[in-house]
């Protein structure tokens, strides 16, 4: 169980009461607020920067979703001819899209080896390094 303590944002402080002073504890549970379909649903963290436009970084984490049905827009992770990508989905042109100037439109071929591994339905901004064993 987490204890949840609501603090508002302000800019400035205007009195002197602990923020805790009224803490809730709220039954809060991160993967049933992150994950929709436990059973199809996988973790990877990212690598590149060609999703930074859609606030995708180096190193987030991604919610992958096998459950999913992909439609154009979506951020997916992909096996593209035996690498996994993370781009943008579009099913009518047949196209992955980086969402980074630095990276070109991929169309996709009859030749190609593509496998949707699932939909990215959430990702989360680590903002100090893991602790060793989880990367």
């Amino acid at each position: 169980m987490i204890k949840f303590i609501p603090i508002a944002a302000q800019a400035g402080i205007t009195g002197f009461e602990s923020p805790a002073a009224e803490y809730t504890q709220l039954d809060l549970s991160l993967d049933k607020i992150l994950i929709d379909h436990p059973s199809a649903t996988y973790l990877g963290f990212v690598e590149g920067e060609s999703m930074t436009g859609v606030g995708i970084f180096p190193n987030d984490l991604l919610i992958v979703s096998r459950a999913e049905t992909v439609n154009t827009g979506d951020v997916i992770v992909a096996t593209l001819n035996g690498v996994f990508v993370c781009k943008i989905a579009d099913t009518k042109n047949k196209q992955l899209i980086s969402y980074s100037k630095r990276h070109k439109k991929y169309q996709l071929t009859d030749g190609d080896e593509f496998i949707v591994e699932g939909v990215v339905t959430r990702s989360i901004r680590l903002h100090r390094p893991l602790k060793k064993g989880f990367t």
